[in-house]
C-alpha cells in the first residue's frame, strides 16, 4: 500500500502596510500545491505591481522545476484587477485549467497553476478569513485532484465503521491507481501526468454519491468510501468507473491521452472486521487485477 508523507506548512501572516485600489491592497496568491514541501501553505501578498512568477533569481515568486521557465509569468495591477500575463513560458500558464493564450484577468478564487505549482488567488476586503480558510480546507483537501487527503479517508472510514458495526449496515471500500501511469509521465511530461491524475479524479468523482468519499491515498493511488453498500454494489460501482476511466480522452496541450484503472473491491466480513483490514485486502486484490493484467475489477 502506498505510504505517502502529508505536510500542510502554514507560515507566518504578512502584517505590513499594504498598497492598493478600492480596499483589494490585500490581495494574495496561496500555495496550495507543489513538489517543494517548504513553499505549502505559504502565502505571497500583492503589493506591488508586476509580481514576477519564475525560476530566475529577478522573480519575486521563484519556483523550481524544469517545467517553469526563468521568467514564466507575471501579475500586474490594472485599477481594481489583478491580471496574469504569461511571459513565453514553453510550457504555458494555466487559470481554472485554461491555458493562459496570453492574459487573464483573476478572480476570487482562481487556481493559477505555474509549472507543477498551484496557487489560488484570494481577494477582497476579508483575505485574512479567506486565508484561514484555505489553510484549514488544504489539511483535507488534495490540492491538485480536488479529492480528500489521506487522513480525511482514514477517519471517516473509521466513523462508518462504527456506524456499519452499530446498525449490522454493510460498508464497502474501492482501492485503484492508474494503469502504467509512469509511461505516462515518461512519455507526456510529468504537467501532462498532473493532469490525468486531476482529470481521472473528476471523472470518478462525477459517478459517486454526496455520502461517497474520495480520497487521494498516494501518488497515483485512490481509495473511496462507500456506505450503505454491499459487495455487489461495490462491485458494480467499479466496473462502471473502470469503464468510464477506459471511454474517456484526456487532452492536454492538444494531445489525447488515454489510460486505465484496475481497481480492488474489498466489504466489511468476513476476512475484514477492521478498517485496516478492509484497505489492506481491497489493497491486495488491487494488485491482483494488476497482475491479471490491468484494467479490470477484482473483489
Amino acid at each position: 500500500m502506498t505510504e505517502v508523507e502529508e505536510k500542510t506548512r502554514i507560515t507566518a501572516v504578512v502584517d505590513k502596510p499594504l498598497k492598493g485600489e478600492g480596499g483589494r491592497g490585500n490581495d494574495c496568491l496561496v500555495v496550495i500545491y507543489t513538489k517543494e514541501p517548504t513553499l505549502l501553505g505559504k502565502r505571497f501578498v500583492l503589493d506591488a505591481s508586476p509580481v514576477r512568477i519564475g525560476r530566475g533569481a529577478e522573480n519575486q515568486i521563484i519556483l523550481e522545476g524544469d517545467s517553469v521557465s526563468r521568467r514564466h509569468a507575471h501579475l500586474e495591477q490594472r485599477g481594481a484587477h489583478w491580471w496574469c500575463v504569461d511571459d513565453g513560458s514553453t510550457n504555458g500558464s494555466y487559470v481554472n485549467d485554461a491555458q493562459v493564450l496570453r492574459e487573464h484577468r483573476l478572480e476570487n478564487g482562481d487556481r493559477l497553476k505555474v509549472g507543477p505549482t498551484i496557487f489560488k488567488y484570494l481577494a477582497g476586503e476579508d483575505v485574512e478569513s479567506l486565508y484561514h480558510e484555505e489553510i484549514y480546507r488544504m489539511t483535507i483537501i488534495d490540492g491538485l485532484t480536488q479529492a480528500h487527503v489521506k487522513r480525511f479517508f482514514l477517519e471517516a472510514l473509521e466513523k462508518e465503521l462504527l456506524r456499519a458495526k452499530r446498525h449490522a449496515r454493510p460498508l464497502s471500500v474501492l482501492m485503484f491507481d492508474i494503469d502504467h501511469f509512469k509511461v505516462v509521465n515518461d512519455t507526456h511530461g510529468h504537467l501532462a501526468g498532473d493532469f490525468v491524475l486531476k482529470d481521472v479524479a473528476r471523472t470518478v468523482q462525477s459517478r459517486i454519491r454526496r455520502d461517497e468519499v474520495l480520497a487521494r491515498y498516494g501518488g497515483e493511488e485512490f481509495s473511496i468510501l462507500l456506505p450503505e453498500t454491499g459487495i455487489e454494489g461495490a462491485r458494480a460501482l467499479a466496473e462502471i468507473l473502470r469503464e468510464r476511466t477506459e471511454q474517456a480522452r484526456f487532452t492536454f496541450q492538444g494531445e489525447t491521452i488515454r489510460v486505465t484503472i484496475s481497481i480492488g473491491v474489498a466489504t466489511l466480513g468476513d476476512g475484514a472486521q477492521t478498517g485496516q483490514e478492509m484497505l489492506q485486502l481491497a489493497d491486495n486484490f488491487l494488485y491482483e487485477a494488476k497482475r491479471a493484467g490491468r484494467n479490470r475489477v477484482v473483489g
